[in-house]
């Protein structure tokens, strides 16, 4: 038996049909390789924790002497009718002003705060309710500056008021309290930092920056009680002792 062996040109047909292939497979691969996604690095997360605070609060005080002094004085009238009632209301309160004025106390140091009138009830044996008369009221808010003088000024409202009128109270103030305020603040706030550093300093920490910082009501005086003063008493004695501001304010702080 005859083999019959490839001529040399069917054999370099075959390697180049090899070639060709080769290329085209080779060609194919490779967009794909190109297209293959990148290996993304393992990314770790970390949670930033907040920094620690601490909050506390400072109360500050301040004091002076006081340079005025404010007068409630009040005024009423009863009466069987509403107008009538009104109208003696009126009557005291024109001479408890023209008092004031004779003190020298100027129209800008008086004030209404409340006008009323309400209706008097008597009971009678059955135990029913009527409207037997009228109480008519006035009360003023009076400044005296004149810090010497108040005593004097309360001596000649009694005097003036008879039964028709009443000085409910008097207390004493600054008239610009501004100035007292701000040094209760500074006492407030510097209350307040040294409790922070505190703080601080106990829990092993360095007091950091101020996050916040608000402020309470500041306190201020009330009225208090004036004497009942006999008519013929021209001075009452008083002592105006001090006037204290008092601030409160809540401040945060960071611990670093």
């Amino acid at each position: 038996m005859t083999t019959r062996r490839p001529s040399a040109a069917r054999t370099a047909r075959l390697l180049a049909a090899t070639a060709v292939l080769g290329g085209l497979i080779a060609g194919t691969a490779a967009p794909a390789l190109a297209a293959a996604p990148e290996r993304t690095a393992l990314r770790t997360t970390v949670r930033e924790t907040a920094p620690a605070t601490v909050t506390v609060t400072g109360n500050g005080r301040a004091s002076a002497a006081p340079d005025l002094a404010i007068l409630s004085v009040g005024v009423e009238a009863t009466r069987p009718t509403a107008k009538a009632a009104m109208a003696a209301q009126t009557t005291a309160a024109e001479r408890v002003l023209d008092v004031l004025h004779g003190q020298g106390i100027a129209d800008r140091d008086i004030r209404t705060d409340n006008l009323s009138l309400t209706p008097v009830y008597t009971q009678n044996k059955e135990g029913d309710s009527k409207v037997t008369g009228y109480q008519a009221g006035q009360s003023f808010s009076v400044k005296v500056r004149d810090l010497d003088r108040t005593g004097q000024v309360i001596g000649a409202v009694n005097d003036a008021k008879k039964d028709a009128g009443r000085i409910n109270g008097v207390v004493f103030d600054v008239a610009d309290p501004s100035a007292l305020r701000a040094k209760a603040r500074e006492a407030a706030y510097q209350d307040a930092y040294d409790k922070a550093a505190q703080h601080a300093r106990l829990s092993g920490h360095r007091l950091g920056r101020l996050v916040s910082l608000s402020e309470g009501e500041s306190v201020r005086p009330g009225p208090g009680p004036a004497p009942e003063v006999s008519a013929d008493e021209p001075t009452v004695p008083l002592a105006p002792g001090e006037i204290e501001e008092q601030v409160t304010v809540s401040a945060v702080y960071e611990l670093i």
